[in-house]
């Protein structure tokens, strides 16, 4: 397989700066929706680079550094639970994608991003389904989004032990449903996802 297939592909069409955009945390009961966008130099070989979903964290954490210190430019962006609950999380996710998008330092004239919808951005774009397992950018861009939700996650667990947080990252796991029903809901979790669980939510 061609890592830089859908790069090279814009490039032969006139396009000079791509960047990947992938985004982590649709499907959670808690915390924010995070998207990566991250430029690669051209054919760059970054050793065990793959989907973030297949790796391991230690792994993710590993080629987190790699990637920030390879990148022509990254760049994270999120949208909290209140602007999920407010917009639904398909605007939310299109939200943090135009965030790290807009927050580049290097501006792309070509975005490729994980998926089959497209948020709105200032550049050509071009959707690639399993983008995290076909275009070495966007994988970046996965690994960038993931690490930086989990990170985030771990903080919250420390505020709101009792969810037990750093264990599934605010997934709708059995452990977190049985939780929820204990203790009800806390101000991170997303009172949209919430309905089927609890009924509507304060």
């Amino acid at each position: 397989m061609d890592w830089f297939a859908y790069e090279k592909k814009a490039r032969e069409n006139g396009y000079k700066t791509i960047c990947g955009i992938d985004e982590a945390g649709r499907g959670p009961l808690a915390g924010p929706v995070f998207a990566a966008a991250v430029i690669l130099p051209e054919n760059i070989i970054i050793e065990g680079l793959n989907d973030s979903k297949k790796l391991s964290e230690k792994k993710r954490e590993k080629l987190f550094d790699i990637i920030k210190e390879q990148a022509v430019s990254y760049s994270i962006g999120f949208a909290t639970e209140e602007e999920i609950d407010d917009i639904n999380i398909l605007q939310a996710t299109f939200l943090a994608m135009k965030r790290a998008f807009d927050g580049l330092e290097v501006k792309p004239d070509f975005a490729l991003v994980d998926g089959n919808r497209k948020p709105t951005l200032d550049a050509e774009t071009m959707t690639v389904v399993k983008g995290d397992a076909n275009s070495a950018s966007i994988a970046a861009a996965s690994i960038l989004a993931k690490v930086s939700r989990d990170r985030l996650m771990y903080k919250i667990d420390k505020i709101y032990p009792v969810y037990q947080f750093a264990k599934h990252k605010g997934y709708g796991t059995k452990l977190h449903r049985e939780l929820l029903n204990e203790y009800g809901p806390c101000p991170v979790h997303r009172k949209m996802f919430l309905k089927k669980i609890l009924g509507d939510v304060k």
